[in-house]
């Protein structure tokens, strides 16, 4: 039987793809399969069969299932962190404000990369090469930890309190930021204004109107 012109051009494609294209479609067939399924739930079958290659392809470019869960969890640990970590070096915010941007940079992540934050969150210690959500949560806390020194020594709070309402801060907005990624009924403004005010405030100073501004968009 002739091959159709659609299936001719489909190989002429996939015959063209060069070894970094190929490597970001397996990347992206990886994740998608990953989230979904979880690390122990996804096979290397799995991946070829969705990128429409061999196993033996997949083998070449990642030596295997640990080797291309690696790469795709190390992506989504180096796009999340480097939010945050732009979201709280914003020049000239005050301490309320960074907390507010980092809890807004976060919850963009989950609003735009769900499967992504769905591996980080829920098994990316099963590669030991790639990153973790704990790992962002040390870089974070570490960076928290620094805002807040200079703010208790304002108020003659004791900074060895410090590390403490860092772990703390921080466990309130990435715990709350995973039932939201289950729980979408609210709006992300909606749980960064609620998160914040319980932060900043306090349960005995919470304000019925409390609300935070958006983030300002990149430069063009």
């Amino acid at each position: 039987m002739a091959e159709s012109s659609l299936e001719t051009r489909s190989r002429r494609v996939r015959v063209r793809m060069t070894a970094a294209d190929r490597r970001d479609q397996l990347v992206t067939v990886a994740r998608a399969c990953f989230a979904e399924k979880g690390f122990d739930g996804t096979s290397i079958e799995e991946i070829a069969s969705r990128a429409g290659v061999s196993k033996p392809v997949v083998y070449e470019h990642f030596a295997g299932k640990e080797g291309i869960y690696a790469v795709v969890v190390d992506r989504e640990v180096h796009t999340l962190l480097t939010a945050i970590r732009q979201a709280i070096q914003t020049p000239r915010a005050g301490s309320r404000r960074l907390l507010e941007l980092g809890t807004l940079a976060l919850l963009d992540y989950i609003e735009n990369c769900p499967e992504g934050f769905q591996i980080v969150m829920r098994d990316s210690d099963a590669s030991q090469d790639g990153g973790s959500f704990g790992s962002i949560l040390n870089d974070i806390i570490a960076r928290v930890e620094g805002l807040l020194i200079p703010v208790f020594s304002a108020k003659n709070i004791d900074e060895k309190a410090a590390p403490l309402f860092a772990q703390a801060l921080t466990g309130l907005v990435a715990m709350t930021a995973q039932w939201w990624l289950d729980n979408p009924e609210m709006t992300k403004q909606e749980v960064a204004s609620h998160l914040v005010n319980l932060a900043w405030n306090g349960l005995h100073n919470l304000e019925h109107d409390f609300t935070v501004s958006p983030a300002a968009p990149p430069p063009a």
